[in-house]
């Protein structure tokens, strides 16, 4: 394993240690959270009760194959716990997130939940967002005239495509990745995204996140939390 990965490890089954009998658990998407949803797997083979939702349909699929209890959402009246990765994390612990294309669905569970602990590993900590590309998911229906208003104001957007057709998530929507370069007002360039028609909602997790675990790559941690 090489120490990036090792970093992604850590990182995400310390958060899994967190996790408390009869809690109902949110199941982030990405390379990070994958290592949290090994590790609860784990602890439910070790006899762990607990019962989870999932951020995207590969993280379901995951968890279903280590017999993970998946719910379903007309069953949820509450989400104690939400543990997702971040492509970026800034000073003041907001968030991009959505490289793997499940923001949308992250968004909806973060929010719900009564904590989010975000997983990273150190390369993601940075001190302003924006140098990773910020996803915007968008429909398809009329998703030019979507780009063009992006476009309008200065935030270099991009259709994401797979294969050479246009990636579609799990919501059967469109993602235009917007290169900022650098986002000093992420709150006001998240109420500005989520006024544009067609938008479904945008990368930037603002006062969302409560912890953030990030793993080193000598396989410890550091914690950071909301003051």
């Amino acid at each position: 394993m090489d120490k990036h990965t090792a970093a992604k490890k850590a990182a995400g089954e310390k958060a899994a240690d967190l996790i408390m009998p009869g809690m109902t658990i949110g199941l982030g998407t990405g390379s990070t959270a994958y290592w949290t949803i090994q590790k609860i797997g784990e602890r439910v083979k070790a006899g762990l009760d607990i019962r989870a939702v999932a951020t995207s349909v590969a993280s379901e699929t995951l968890a279903r194959e280590l017999n993970i209890p998946i719910v379903p959402f007309p069953e949820i009246t509450h989400i104690d716990l939400d543990i997702d990765g971040a492509d970026e994390v800034d000073d003041h612990l907001q968030l991009t997130k959505g490289g793997g294309g499940a923001l949308l669905r992250e968004k909806i569970i973060a929010t719900a939940s009564r904590r989010m602990i975000v997983v990273i590993d150190a390369a993601k900590k940075v001190p302003v967002l924006g140098r990773f590309p910020l996803p915007v998911e968008v429909v398809p229906f009329g998703w030019e005239l979507t780009f063009r208003r992006l476009a309008a104001l200065e935030l270099n957007p991009a259709l994401r495509e797979k294969d050479g057709q246009p990636y579609i998530t799990d919501n059967g929507n469109y993602i235009l990745d917007c290169h900022c370069g650098s986002i000093p007002r992420p709150e006001a360039l998240h109420t500005t995204l989520n006024l544009i028609p067609g938008v479904v909602e945008n990368g930037l997790f603002i006062d969302i996140a409560d912890t953030v675990i990030i793993g080193q790559e000598d396989g410890s941690t550091a914690v950071l939390r909301r003051s």
